[in-house]
């Protein structure tokens, strides 16, 4: 997450999960949230820090706790940030997630890692065959390399090129046999 960016963000979708899962109507009725503390409507456990937060939103505390309260009721309804999210994972504005391609490319073998933040940075399925679309042995070529090499289930290729899975799987066949 780039913080400067997204940090309030991503701390209201946190107190908002109880509203959106539907166990409370407000976020300050949730036990387990920082929010009453933070927003300054009860004492905070010793192990949580809220000034970071509240920092960010003012200089004086009170102020800051009731611009708090205020940003949190305002998402309440709204889409959340996670349409913004790049593999599962990296959240930032237009060239953070670019910058941070060199650190993660190569873990494509890292079972533990998942599968979408394994494979960040890979070029869309429409990328891949935006020039493939025409000549059908290039089209193989191309299906052999979105399910190798860039992770894609043979599945999300069928669907995707309007096939079905086990053809995927023969056309790959087909290809590795050539290849050999």
């Amino acid at each position: 997450m780039q913080k400067e960016s997204h940090f309030l963000e991503v701390c209201r979708y946190v107190v908002l999960n109880p509203l959106r899962a539907r166990s409370v109507k407000q976020p300050g009725q949730w036990k387990w949230s920082s929010y009453r503390a933070t927003a300054g409507t009860a004492s905070r456990h010793r192990c949580l820090t809220v000034e970071e937060l509240l920092s960010q939103l003012g200089q004086r505390k009170a102020q800051a706790q009731e611009k708090y309260r205020a940003f949190v009721s305002d998402g309440i309804g709204e889409e959340s940030f996670w349409e913004g999210l790049t593999g599962q994972s990296l959240l930032g504005v237009e060239g953070f997630v670019e910058g941070l391609l060199p650190h993660v490319m190569g873990k494509m073998k890292i079972r533990e890692i998942p599968k979408g933040q394994r494979y960040i940075g890979r070029p869309s399925l429409e990328e891949l065959f935006r020039t493939a679309a025409h000549r059908k042995a290039h089209r193989d070529k191309v299906i052999s390399q979105a399910v190798r090499r860039y992770g894609y289930s043979q599945i999300e290729v069928a669907d995707f090129l309007g096939l079905h899975y086990s053809t995927v799987s023969r056309l790959m066949k087909a290809v590795a046999k050539q290849q050999a």
